[in-house]
């Protein structure tokens, strides 16, 4: 009866947690251990079931009968390899009077995750600030070039005003875009449910940025043979996303001055696996210089660039697809990149079809 009351209590603890007896023998441990560790745990010694010298340190002191009164807990840290893969944890073992003996309690909470975020937090903060000081370290140096040497300079102060109003602007979307990533991410877990007509957005989106593609001697073409895209989604996200991947085909698109065709397709998916469903694609393809299958994994890392000066020189911010895939996933769709060296690049976003609410589909009541 004890051992089923154990096992009962274990199973109702959400973290990986074993009971140990006074031969130091596994005498249960819950669901979450046996997903953490591996199945047959139960009637082992427990030195070999987690072969880590300080968890079994602290065990054997907790089991020692040669202690005058009860051993306090131990809490510790380790980092324990199991099934493959090595998690950071913290272990607390705890004294339990088990069938009138002593015992053990170990409990094991996975901090991998937690830590997992908090490098990736400080690896965010080392980038906006690295981003940051660039443009800030020009302004001030022509800042005081200006007041200095070039004061009575009036061809230097020309040059070096139109220097710092583009530092300025660089500075300026990359607040912007750390500020629509920071919005994305607060809304990430609503999903949207407003119906709206893809087509009618990707027409407008080509319309706003066709002076830009011939600025930059790129042809832009719209391929949609006069659709209706029915999705549920947020306007102004989805424009964002529309915007963000038509602009990057615009500037990297093209090889060196000969210019290119940017051409932007929607069309109908009758199933797509990953919504369970149909939906609508978009597709963004150029005629550029491609991008190296190493590269397509990190593409929609914050800050990653495949070309940091030329990325740069452009006036990227490192933040277009970050924003893309998170924009993507709150809608519950899928961003696919195919891309091969010197054969161009494509971007394709398909988002769920918009149903009806009440009509029994997840994506009518907004999944």
């Amino acid at each position: 009866m004890e051992s089923v009351a154990l096992h009962q209590i274990g199973d109702a603890v959400p973290v990986a947690m074993l009971v140990v007896d006074h031969n130091a023998r596994v005498m249960t441990a819950n669901a979450a251990a046996v997903a953490m560790l591996g199945a047959g745990l139960t009637d082992r010694p427990f030195v070999t079931v987690l072969r880590q010298p300080l968890i079994n340190r602290a065990v054997d002191q907790t089991l020692a009968p040669t202690q005058a009164q009860e051993p306090a807990s131990t809490r510790l840290s380790a980092t324990i390899r199991a099934r493959g893969r090595e998690q950071n944890c913290i272990v607390t073992v705890s004294p339990l009077t088990v069938r009138g003996r002593r015992g053990a309690v170990v409990v094991l909470e996975d901090t991998t995750g937690v830590e997992q975020a908090e490098q990736m937090r400080r690896d965010f903060v080392a980038n906006v600030s690295h981003e940051l000081r660039t443009p800030l370290t020009a302004l001030m140096g022509f800042i005081e070039t200006l007041r200095g040497p070039a004061r009575d300079d009036a061809a230097a102060r020309e040059r070096f005003l139109a220097i710092m109003d583009r530092e300025a602007g660089r500075m300026n979307r990359l607040i912007g875009d750390l500020l629509s990533l920071s919005r994305v991410e607060q809304k990430e877990r609503r999903r949207p449910v407003e119906r709206l007509d893809l087509a009618a957005l990707v027409r407008g989106a080509c319309a706003t940025l066709a002076p830009t593609a011939k600025a930059a001697n790129q042809t832009l073409r719209q391929i949609d043979k006069g659709l209706t895209a029915p999705v549920a989604g947020d306007p102004d996200q989805i424009q964002q996303v529309l915007h963000n991947l038509i602009e990057n085909a615009i500037k990297y698109g093209s090889r060196a001055q000969s210019g290119g065709e940017v051409r932007v397709t929607l069309f109908h998916v009758p199933h797509e696996p990953v919504l369970r469903g149909p939906g609508w694609a978009v597709e963004v393809a150029d005629d550029g210089e491609g991008i190296d299958h190493v590269h397509l994994p990190r593409l929609t890392e914050r800050f990653y660039r495949v070309d940091t000066h030329r990325s740069r020189e452009k006036g990227g911010t490192g933040l277009g697809l970050a924003i893309v895939k998170h924009i993507v996933a709150r809608h519950r769709g899928r961003l696919k990149i195919d891309s091969m060296k010197g054969q161009g690049s494509r971007f394709t976003v398909i988002l769920p079809e918009w149903v009806p609410p009440g009509s029994g589909s997840k994506q009518g009541r907004g999944g």
